[in-house]
């Protein structure tokens, strides 16, 4: 029987072995120390990554916070004929801030009779407003879809 590397008298392999030569790996390919330094890297990409997200994210939160110079609330509103509805808001704003909201009214049947936007440009920070939105058709609800500066 041969041992390890050694080739029988016949040129076959034994049984049971694979025919090559033991090849060892080459030196600091698979150590230990390469893993760690692997390991440092990736967690050091990944903090890097992270407090990249975390500025990101608390950024665009600070900036939706701070860009809301105007906002309203829709407090009643009355149908008082088939052209017209009378929506009382509330309006919330910086003082020096101009602005303008949006409402639309729908019919029964949901289709949208009316659309418009009503300007705040007042220097006082709460504002309480009856407007007048013209409709199509008979309108049927009221709805603030937004407030914008500019």
């Amino acid at each position: 029987m041969s041992t390890v590397g050694e080739q029988p008298k016949n040129g076959r392999p034994a049984l049971g072995s694979t025919g090559a030569r033991a090849v060892g790996v080459p030196p600091g390919r698979y150590s230990a120390a390469g893993d760690r330094r692997a390991d440092r890297r990736l967690r050091t990409v990944g903090a890097v990554l992270g407090v990249v997200l975390l500025g990101v994210v608390g950024w665009a939160g600070y900036d939706y916070i701070a860009g809301q110079k105007i906002s309203a609330q829709l407090v009643t509103f009355q149908v008082v004929s088939d052209s017209a509805v009378q929506v009382h808001l509330e309006v919330h704003k910086d003082a020096g801030a101009k602005g303008y909201c949006t409402l639309r009214s729908r019919s029964a049947d949901g289709a949208e009779v009316g659309r418009a936007d009503f300007r705040f440009d007042e220097h006082t920070g709460r504002l309480d407003k009856v407007v007048t939105l013209r409709t199509t058709a008979r309108g049927t609800d009221a709805e603030l879809l937004g407030c914008h500066t500019g």
